[in-house]
């Protein structure tokens, strides 16, 4: 698995060239496509009139906006409907009578709504660059692409010693992952900054209502039916997010993910892939949770093992060899780090390098953890959604963006009435 990991994280700086052809081309033209931008809203009435106004300020001319509310949530249907009111050219609110609410179900609802040429889905406290969409319209039409997955970062590296592990797990899954994920032909979409044309979506029945993970199993779908993706990461362009305020609610994040892509790979619409590579990229990929969840059983076993069992010095040796590539992948994200810190202009102190050293293995445990969590309870049937709670970490930490920060719960999550 480490090794697994070195490879895709070094994917995007193999060359010089391959780094450059990551980011987005700069457009030539105004651009001639129509966005439908879906923002799926549920109890973020503190952070949604500052993401519907970033919106507003997209240079792209031809664009729209679609709140999706709960009928069961005034709050930020207030919101909704206040941002509608000042620009109803722009605005529009759509309201999901689901008794049991998600993401999934947000966004079906709003698909018939779709005028655009191409469907934009962002999260409610999005930090949304104004001159992405100009970007993304080139790259649909310099590529002739069916889906244009943008970045989306973590920002708020220095909140918590596993803050700083997730913004840099970001960092690597957008700027280099996906990048392979998308040259393979199988790619596990991102939940936000993911634009897909319309009649594409349309023809693939729009998201699946009951997954945890409904970003990676439109993307296995698409992928299967040989839809052409397009990955592009640019600092200057990445949408910007904030970390989990707290262990348990990663955890639970990440329990979520891992129960989700368990979810699609029991679909079984990966092995409708035509190449045998693409296939085992595809297994390896969502069966990564299993694998985690193996992990964590057995790491206790082998340090018990190096501690009390007498062998042989030849086979001590063989078997430290996995820790060879664990740490050269600490290495690397020693190096990723930095270059993190340099693309946005911030400080990293050595005080950081050495938490992110040392919260490496504490990091593993958690993401285990995760993993068994979610192995448990999707065999136990147990798919309800769990919440997630935001406080506006990434708008006031020098990340370069402005706003209100506040409390807000995940537009992605479950809540049952």
């Amino acid at each position: 698995m480490a090794a697994f990991t070195l490879w895709w994280q070094m994917h995007a700086w193999r060359t010089p060239e391959t780094l450059a052809a990551t980011r987005f081309e700069r457009p030539t033209d105004a651009g001639r496509l129509a966005f439908s931008l879906l923002l799926p809203a549920r109890h973020e009435q503190l952070v949604l009139e500052h993401t519907v106004q970033r919106l507003l300020e997209s240079s792209h001319r031809d664009f729209e906006i679609i709140v999706i509310v709960g009928h069961d949530d005034p709050e930020t249907a207030e919101v909704a409907e206040r941002a509608a009111a000042r620009d109803p050219g722009r605005v529009r609110v759509v309201v999901d009578t689901h008794a049991t609410k998600n993401k999934p179900k947000a966004l079906n609802t709003a698909l018939p709504y779709c005028r655009g040429d191409v469907v934009g889905v962002f999260d409610a406290e999005d930090q949304v660059h104004p001159e992405l969409l100009a970007h993304v319209d080139h790259a649909f039409r310099e590529t002739g692409a069916d889906v244009v997955q943008g970045g989306v970062q973590l920002i708020n590296f220095h909140s918590s010693w596993y803050a700083l592990r997730n913004c840099l797990e970001y960092f690597f899954w957008f700027r280099s992952r996906l990048h392979l994920h998308a040259a393979k032909g199988f790619i596990p979409l991102g939940g936000n900054t993911v634009f897909v044309r319309t009649t594409v979506l349309r023809e693939a029945g729009g998201w699946d209502p009951e997954c945890l993970a409904e970003d990676c199993d439109l993307g296995v779908r698409l992928s299967s039916t040989g839809k052409r993706v397009v990955v592009a990461y640019d600092a200057d362009m990445v949408t910007r997010e904030e970390t989990p305020g707290t262990l348990v609610s990663l955890l639970k994040q990440r329990t979520r993910w891992n129960q989700g892509f368990l979810q699609v790979y029991r679909k079984k619409d990966w092995k409708r892939l035509p190449t045998l590579g693409q296939r085992m990229l595809a297994r390896y990929t969502l069966m990564t949770p299993f694998m985690q969840a193996f992990t964590g059983l057995v790491i206790p076993f082998n340090v018990a093992v190096a501690l009390f069992l007498d062998v042989p010095v030849a086979v001590a040796f063989l078997t430290f060899l996995p820790l060879i590539t664990a740490m050269v992948t600490f290495v690397f994200e020693v190096v990723g780090l930095h270059d993190f810190g340099v693309q946005y202009g911030l400080r990293v102190r050595l005080a950081h390098y050495l938490k992110l050293v040392v919260g490496g293995p504490f990091y593993q445990v958690l993401l285990a953890g995760a993993a068994l969590r979610a192995v448990w309870r999707e065999q136990r049937g147990q798919r309800g959604w769990e919440l997630t709670s935001h406080v506006g970490a990434h708008l006031a930490d020098g990340a370069g963006t402005t706003g209100t920060a506040g409390q807000s719960r995940d537009s992605r999550e479950d809540v049952h009435a």
